[in-house]
């Protein structure tokens, strides 16, 4: 299906059959489709202009009856073309992409003869001719035949370069009736006269035109016009080839330097320029939108050219915008004349195809806003490109945001810091004060750290860089938090308000009122932004005068996945912290705010809503960090204490819980802070957590000191002070998971299935996934002590999933530790050692000292099975000599002390890698750990001197495995079958296997008795 626009509306089928489209509605319908095309239109928008004020007692059937006779009428025609008008919430729209204007459009920019003659052969009439009264389509018709004529130029001009006089003479003599103002028609229509011998004709046609401005707008010829009439009285042979006509003088300044890091920006704004009649570049002061509209003028949107208008000289709010404009273009008052200055503006440039570059409008707003609304109107030709700190406001306004330039993305990396387009505009200007200045490895961390902190502001570099001479560039980056009195030139051609950048943002203070000002200088008391409700509650900032701000470009507006935050740029802040009148009121109600929204946050994190507010606490950390100096104390720290455990900040909760309180405070407090005092690693007494506890009232809280202990090795004491009786569901999930843990650690399989598949439900059921996250642990563990590696791994890979989720990092490097413990265990070396390595980066960067012991334990136990002694023996001697350090004997380290006992054994010293064995057998019994105990007894086989000794110890292995339910995993199997192997080639199979079977009567104490007769023989020796 074809449409028509380019004359009367016309449709056919793509066999080139006519359409009929019933109804005079029903064809303005078609029309506000056909102008608003492959674009939804509302269903109000359709009523407002098909009836206009005559709209029907039921509009919106009314509506749907139209819609239906169009749809009706497209399918008649062509089966299927009625969905090319589909219903889309919240209206219509008209699908296609064959309307002849489309079809011009590409053949317009054109500077072929035959494609822009093609491009005039579309043409039937007047564009939207048999709808033209209608307002809506004004100005997509005058648009339209703006670039008509646009095109009537470009082919005329085409045609005078290849001598073809007569022919464009003819051609525009019609269009000079019809358009006898235009200037740039006028231009090649004398051109085309004179080259085809008709010189007097030229001349009388240019004196029709100057009469004709002089009595209807009371101007001159353009100075080309004035031109081209001096070469024809002066008969120069060289016409035929018109150059570009243009009626401004040329009032772009001359670049005077590399303009840096915008070739995008460039390039984006060149190609909606365009398509766009007001562009509005808004931004903060010293972001470089004057520059970057300088530069995108330099090509001009149309053939009678671009202008700067400066309008920063203007006094705020003086009126005189239009007169400013015309000086611009050079365009003087004839004698006599009193015509208003914008009439005169607005005639001047009615027929003209030129870009206006509107600089610095912000203090003038209101005037440039009066001033463009009219020549958008009154002059369709006429783009306007202008630059603010706040928008315009009109209609049909496009926003373009300048940005900051691009900062580095890792200080460390020479080559991220030279990508950064601030980075380089900050060497290239302090290269040019400084000839030996460069980015290189010494310089781009300094270079990175200034960049940061003036925001990526380009004038701020600049002014910076001028200071490299002088200071140096470490002298600068010092002197960075006096910025204002840093910041300043004596370049002389720079205007004033660019000077210093103080100037820079005071510029933009003084235009506020005075309201405004007090909501912006307490906006100061945030830290990396603040969601409205916190801008109202703390700086007394409504929505209106946020947007305002915002507007104006003082206050930047991130969108982020947990809604608007609204921040200042740390040059504004520093400005506004020095106008700060009422600081101590606004720091207490921020500390207020900040402290009632932690409490509120704290139950949420242990429910289904936890990643909400989890994201939420960590868009806050900068202003959670400055609550706690500014009056939030120890309240604040206990509310935060969960979260700062979920993200793993030991350090940073042990240092705010260390603050004194009010005695309530003190009790809240108390348990929490021997808690992280004990995961940081920390001597604490048994006396000291009873104390803690005594006026504990949270249940919560006895559960997390029970929890660290557990990691310290002090079983006892934490099953002594886990709660029994829980109200609470998520404290009872919490205890239950902890019995799991301690039932782990004792090889209870019973105690573990069951307090670990109880925990779990519990925590689906409550929506906790961190609890769900930590029961799987156990029931993972579970799996991989029955021997169910592959289950055991599924289940944490999905624990690992979670975690990644919730961006829970202590919790991720817990189930790659998991993870790498299990390819440990099915002999995957390789992959352990890789996953260990992520973990244990994650616990040192955590300072989590339970973290490291889990994650070093599985690199030192897969380098020792993969062969590789060294690096094994450095990671588990680390790990034993912690666990040696600990008042009873952490958990882990009967495992670690097998592993190095193997260890010893493979690299020749048998008496050493005895004695680890029976340490590690006695650590497993006294902690009560009989999978541990039967590990031991493996590891005492591999290493005892007589073969009779090593054969039953490996049978009372086997038994004591057996009875603790706890089979060998399958590297530990090869570890004993290597043992067994070499141990039946030593005895034969048949002695072998009776003293193993004699081994297998004997209790786990009494074959370690055995290796007694063996150490007397083993020292000393090495194999």
């Amino acid at each position: 299906m074809q449409f028509g626009v380019l004359g009367p509306l016309a449709v056919t089928t793509d066999a080139g059959e006519p359409v009929l489209v019933p109804g005079a509605k029903v064809r303005v319908l078609l029309a506000v489709l056909l102008t608003n095309r492959n674009r939804v239109v509302s269903a109000d928008r359709l009523i407002d202009d098909v009836w206009a004020a005559d709209a029907p007692a039921n509009p919106g059937g009314a509506l749907q009856v139209r819609v239906s006779q169009l749809r009706r009428a497209l399918n008649d025609a062509e089966p299927g073309a009625r969905g090319l008008v589909e219903s889309r919430p919240p209206g219509y729209l008209l699908r296609t992409r064959a309307v002849d204007a489309d079809r011009f459009a590409g053949l317009a920019g054109s500077t072929d003869v035959e494609r822009l003659a093609a491009a005039l052969a579309l043409w039937r009439g007047d564009a939207y001719a048999d709808v033209a009264d209608a307002g809506f389509v004004h100005a997509e018709a005058t648009r339209l035949a703006e670039q008509r004529l646009a095109v009537h130029e470009r082919l005329a001009a085409a045609r005078l370069a290849r001598g073809e006089h007569d022919l464009v003479a003819a051609d525009l003599a019609e269009l000079v009736t019809r358009h006898p103002l235009r200037e740039g028609l006028r231009a090649l229509h004398l051109r085309a006269l004179y080259a085809a011998g008709r010189q007097s004709e030229a001349l009388d046609s240019y004196a029709d035109l100057r009469d004709r401005l002089a009595t209807e707008l009371g101007l001159d010829p353009g100075p080309e016009l004035v031109a081209l009439h001096r070469r024809i009285l002066a008969q120069d042979c060289g016409l035929s080839a018109p150059p570009r006509a243009a009626i401004v003088r040329d009032s772009l300044p001359a670049r005077l330097d590399e303009l840096v890091g915008r070739a995008g920006a460039l390039a984006e704004l060149r190609a909606v320029l365009p398509g766009r009649r007001l562009v509005t570049l808004v931004g903060p002061g010293g972001v470089g939108k004057t520059r970057l509209a300088t530069e995108v003028a330099r090509e001009p949107a149309g053939p009678d050219g671009g202008c700067l208008v400066e309008l920063a000289p203007l006094p705020a709010g003086d009126p005189r915008v239009a007169d400013r404009v015309l000086d611009a273009l050079g365009l003087r008052e004839p004698p006599g004349a009193a015509v208003p200055a914008a009439d005169r503006l607005c005639a001047a440039l009615r027929h003209r195809r030129v870009l206006l570059v509107l600089d610095n409008c912000e203090h003038v707003v209101d005037a440039v806003a009066t001033l463009v609304a009219r020549l958008l109107r009154d002059a369709p030709a006429v783009t306007v490109l202008a630059t603010s700190r706040e928008p315009l406001g009109l209609t049909g306004e496009l926003l373009w945001e300048v940005p900051p330039l691009a900062l580095p993305e890792d200080d460390g990396d020479v080559d991220a810091v030279r990508r950064s387009a601030a980075a380089r505009l900050f060497a290239v200007r302090a290269a040019a004060r400084q000839r030996g200045f460069r980015l290189d490895e010494r310089t781009a961390p300094a270079v990175a750290q200034l960049c940061r902190r003036l925001d990526g502001l380009p004038l701020a570099l600049e002014l910076a860089a001028t200071r490299v001479r002088a200071l140096g560039l470490w002298g600068v980056v010092d002197r960075l938090d006096d910025r204002f009195r840093l910041l300043t030139t004596q370049q002389r051609d720079v205007p004033a308000r660019q000077r210093t950048l103080a100037a820079v943002i005071g510029w933009s203070w003084d235009l506020l009122a005075e309201a405004d000002r007090h909501v912006l200088a307490r906006l100061v008391v945030f830290r990396d932004g603040c969601p409205a409700e916190a801008a109202e509650r703390v700086c007394g900032a409504d929505v209106d005068t946020l947007t305002r701000l915002v507007d104006r470009s003082l206050v930047v507006l991130d969108e982020t996945p947990d809604g608007p935050r609204y921040r200042l740029l740390e040059s504004v802040a520093a400005f506004c912290a020095e106008r700060l009148t009422d600081a101590d009121d606004v720091r207490a109600r921020h500390a207020a705010y900040y402290t009632e929204l932690t409490e509120r946050a704290d139950p949420q994190l242990r429910g289904a809503d936890q990643r909400r507010w989890l994201s939420l606490l960590d868009a806050e950390a900068g202003n959670l960090a400055v609550a706690l100096t500014h009056g939030g104390g120890l309240r604040l720290a206990t509310a935060l204490s969960w979260y700062w455990f979920l993200r793993g900040r030991l350090t940073e909760a042990g240092r705010a819980l260390a603050a004194r309180g009010e005695p309530a405070e003190e009790a809240r407090a108390a348990p929490w802070r021997v808690g992280f005092a004990l995961l940081r690693g920390e001597p604490i007494v048994p006396g000291e957590v009873r104390a803690a506890l005594a006026g504990a009232v949270d249940g919560r809280a006895a559960w997390f000191v029970a929890h660290a202990l557990i990691d310290r090795g002090e079983l006892a004491l934490a099953a002594e002070l886990l709660p029994v009786a829980c109200a609470d569901p998520w404290v009872e999930a919490a205890v239950l998971c902890s019995r799991a843990k301690l039932a782990h650690a004792t090889g209870d399989l019973a105690g573990l299935e069951g307090a670990g598949g109880r925990s779990a439900a519990l925590f689906a059921a409550i929506g906790d996934r961190w609890g769900r996250l930590q029961a799987t642990d156990w029931v993972g563990g579970l799996a991989e002590m029955r021997g169910e590696h592959e289950r055991a791994a599924a289940l944490h890979r999905e624990g690992l999933r979670w975690a990644e989720e919730l961006s829970l990092r202590p919790e991720v490097g817990s189930k790659l530790s998991w993870l790498a413990w299990l390819a440990v265990q099915t002999g995957d070396h390789g992959r352990a050692r890789e996953l260990a390595g992520r973990a244990y980066a994650l616990a040192a960067e955590q300072d989590a000292p339970a973290a490291l012991v889990f994650a070093e334990t599985s690199l030192g136990i897969a380098a020792r099975r993969a062969g590789d002694l060294g690096v094994a023996t450095g990671h588990l001697t680390r790990v034993a000599e912690r666990g040696r350090r600990e008042a009873r004997p952490a958990p882990y380290l009967p495992m670690v002390l097998v592993e190095l006992g193997y260890a010893a054994e493979q690299g020749g010293d048998r008496a050493a890698g005895l004695a680890l064995h029976l340490e590690a057998f006695d650590a497993a019994r006294a902690m009560g750990s009989p999978r541990d105990a039967a590990a031991a007894l493996e590891g005492m086989a591999s290493a005892a001197g007589p073969p009779e000794v090593a054969a039953a110890l490996l049978g009372a292995a086997a038994a004591a495995r057996l009875a603790a339910q706890a089979p060998a995993a399958p590297a530990e199997r090869a570890e004993t079958d290597r043992v067994a192997g070499r141990l039946a080639a030593t005895l034969g199979r048949e002695r072998f296997d009776a003293l193993f079977a004699e081994g297998g009567r004997l209790g786990p104490d009494e074959a370690r008795a055995r290796t007694a007769v063996t150490r007397p023989a083993l020292a000393g020796t090495r194999r």
